[in-house]
């Protein structure tokens, strides 16, 4: 299970303009190959009219599967530089599909590539990277006077507080890295006194937008 992993924020699209070419970038999260091919098919039939669907996908922890494809472009114009912009973003689980309307005029083989990169930074840039963090879910019970302090803690160790509920005590639950909870603990029971109990709960992915 990973540390942590950067992916797209949502599924989205975005559009350019180059001496009259436009170019629809198409990102989607994706868990398989056969995921990424649905949807490739799935933007040419949307985008029937269009001369070029490029594509490039990432998949697997540690991107075990990775594919690109020109399309009809003239070979490594399209395909190659959309991957290279992915793992540049250290991304996982992502497809990209550019789709191209020509405007009449040819860009060359550096135009090509230069147009093709900047189609998917734009679109990574207008939809936003996530970076999500395993984190372990801990509930901290205290009393009612000591909640102003927990929350001055948490605020400046930038702690995430998913939410707090008030009963004949208050519980306030806490994402915390999964290698640095016993610290987290700890110094909660010296800032506290010792007057603290804790709930561990459960472990999973906590997202946040990185780049937007």
């Amino acid at each position: 299970m990973l540390h942590s992993y950067q992916t797209i924020k949502e599924d989205g699209q975005s559009e350019i303009e180059i001496k009259k070419s436009r170019f629809i970038c198409s990102l989607k999260r994706v868990t398989s190959e056969e995921e990424a091919k649905d949807f490739i098919q799935a933007i040419k039939k949307e985008h029937w009219k269009a001369n070029h669907h490029c594509s490039a996908f990432v998949i697997g922890e540690k991107n075990e599967i990775q594919r690109s494809s020109d399309d009809g472009e003239p070979s490594g114009t399209a395909g190659v530089p959309m991957l290279e912009v992915l793992k540049k973003n250290e991304l996982i689980n992502v497809i990209a599909v550019v789709t191209r309307y020509f405007g009449g005029t040819k860009l060359g083989t550096g135009g090509l590539i230069r147009a093709y990169t900047h189609a998917v930074s734009h679109a990574l840039e207008e939809i936003g990277i996530v970076k999500g963090t395993l984190q372990q879910e801990i509930s901290v019970h205290i009393t009612y006077p000591q909640l102003g302090k927990l929350e001055n803690y948490l605020t400046l160790n930038q702690l995430t507080i998913k939410e707090t509920n008030y009963t004949d005590k208050v519980t306030v639950v806490c994402l915390v890295t999964e290698d640095s909870v016993a610290s987290f603990k700890e110094s909660l029971i010296e800032l506290m006194n010792g007057q603290v109990s804790f709930t561990d709960g459960a472990v999973s992915y906590h997202e946040q937008l990185i780049n937007k």
